[in-house]
């Protein structure tokens, strides 16, 4: 997060706990432990019973927690005059979207050019060809695990099940041999590294630079997705499950409807097959930028040149310069024109507005529980405790998850709890970085029927919900316990 924007938060957020709000419940650490933990209890309520959109009830929880800890209207929302009162909500959305919204709308749009021009495609066919039929559940796995970074992980599956139903029905094996290889890529990349917008907001909400998430989410994910393609191959060998035919048919029609309006738009992406070495390049341009300026300071003295490295490496110029890329070499030298491009970014940021709400609001529940001097009280009492902070990060993570189902809101809920134990300690930026791998661990574990990836994971590949809780769920597990594993390790030498 930029000093500007830590600024704004400070303003919001150093004041000492009140007892003037029309809610308050109880003075003292007690009453103000009481309050957080009845926030999250109404949390949880409002998402799971009532089905409240989670933008909404963060929203709607972040005011009532403020109040009953003691801050004042005045302090939660401003005033109509002119005022030297800080709106803590507005600092709070704003202070975190500044930093996150960007580096998401950026990142949504090159993985849509990347998904249209048909890399994905092109990705998994050479790897395939590469591996051969008998290591295709490998390259299937290494296909999710790079085309995830620059996708969402509902449009991986969308754009990659294909390939899938026709790699299982040629062998005439269990199509989880194929597609479980696969989902693990594409939720580690989600979970774990930026541009997703889990990482990203849980960077911004503790700040640390993105370079060290990037980093320290290499160190934690390929161990993790390496356990869970190991189950992927024990588990597909015991459970046979058949290619999905209704699905396929779906999906062939599905690519003709998208066909056909790519067209209308312009857009032709299979003309031209995309080059290999230009995905991976695009791909890996701004994590290349990033990690350079991130570490530049131990390599260089201050100067003009690590100036320039630290500019390209920012990472609103590294996406833009990977924008500009794709643009160029999937889009106009193709022959796309210049509104097509636009269509296919324009589309591809319809589906971003609720996720930056959802961190947003997430924004406004930590810089609540900082002016309210409820993060305080909640940081005193886990340090008595005793609890590391990274395993009361992944615990916390872990609870939200299983309780509620998005993995969003248990990232920036946790967050936003465990900023405060980190902001009074001296932690580095790497070990910052393995306590959000922790919270993206727990966000992932034992996705089942509350979630809505449990579904389209069960829909796409055909799976039973048995077999899906059997499958789906422990893989989305292992994933999470190995992730933190490691990243709970690495924080010993960190």
């Amino acid at each position: 997060m930029s000093p500007s924007h830590t600024a704004v938060l400070a303003a919001a957020t150093e004041a000492p706990p009140h007892t003037g709000g029309i809610l308050t419940l109880i003075d003292g650490t007690a009453g103000l432990l009481t309050v957080a933990a009845l926030g999250i209890v109404l949390l949880l309520f409002l998402i799971i019973k009532i089905r409240l959109q989670p933008f909404v009830a963060l929203l709607a929880v972040s005011i009532v927690v403020g109040l009953a800890a003691g801050l004042s209207v005045t302090e939660l929302f401003g005033t109509v005059q002119k005022s030297d009162a800080v709106s803590v909500i507005e600092s709070g959305m704003g202070g975190i979207l500044g930093h996150v919204a960007i580096i998401i709308g950026l990142g949504t749009m090159l993985g849509a050019i990347l998904e249209v021009s048909g890399g994905a495609e092109v990705l998994a066919s050479r790897l395939l060809g590469l591996f051969g039929e008998k290591r295709a559940p490998l390259a299937m796995g290494l296909t999710g695990l790079i085309f995830g970074i620059p996708v969402f992980f509902d449009v991986g599956i969308f754009v990659l099940a294909p390939i899938v139903y026709a790699a299982a029905k040629r062998s005439g094996k269990s199509i989880l041999l194929y597609c479980l290889p696969l989902l693990a890529g594409l939720s580690m990349t989600h979970a774990f590294l930026p541009p997703h917008p889990g990482p990203v907001a849980a960077a911004g909400l503790l700040h640390v630079d993105l370079g060290w998430v990037i980093l320290m989410g290499v160190v934690c994910g390929i161990p993790a997705v390496l356990a869970a393609w190991v189950f992927s191959a024990w588990v597909g060998k015991r459970i046979f499950v058949p290619v999905p035919q209704d699905m396929v048919e779906a999906a062939e029609e599905a690519r003709s409807a998208v066909v056909a309006e790519q067209r209308a738009a312009g857009v032709e992406p299979r003309e031209k097959p995309v080059p290999l070495g230009t995905v991976f390049t695009i791909i890996g341009t701004p994590l290349f930028l990033i990690l350079l300026a991130t570490f530049s300071s131990i390599a260089f003295d201050p100067s003009t040149f690590r100036s320039v490295i630290e500019f390209f490496g920012s990472p609103f110029v590294a996406l833009t310069i990977a924008l500009l890329m794709a643009y160029y070499l999937l889009g106009i030298r193709r022959g796309w024109s210049r509104k097509s491009l636009e269509t296919v970014s324009t589309s591809s940021l319809k589906p971003v507005g609720n996720i930056l709400l959802v961190v947003g609001a997430g924004g406004i529940f930590g810089a609540v529980l900082k002016a309210s001097g409820v993060a305080g009280a909640l940081s005193d009492t886990f340090q008595d405790v005793g609890l590391p902070i990274i395993v009361l990060a992944y615990l916390l993570s872990l609870v939200l998850r299983v309780a509620q189902g998005s993995a969003t809101v248990a990232i920036v809920t946790t967050a936003g709890i465990v900023a405060p134990l980190l902001s009074e300690g001296d932690y580095s930026q790497a070990f910052i970085a393995l306590v959000i791998m922790a919270i993206s661990a727990g966000s992932i574990f034992a996705s089942h029927v509350n979630d809505g990836g449990f579904w389209m994971v069960a829909k796409y590949f055909g799976i039973s919900e048995r077999d899906t809780l059997k499958t789906w769920t422990v893989l989305e597990s292992v994933l999470s316990v190995a992730g933190f594993a490691v990243a709970a390790v690495v924080s010993v030498f960190v």
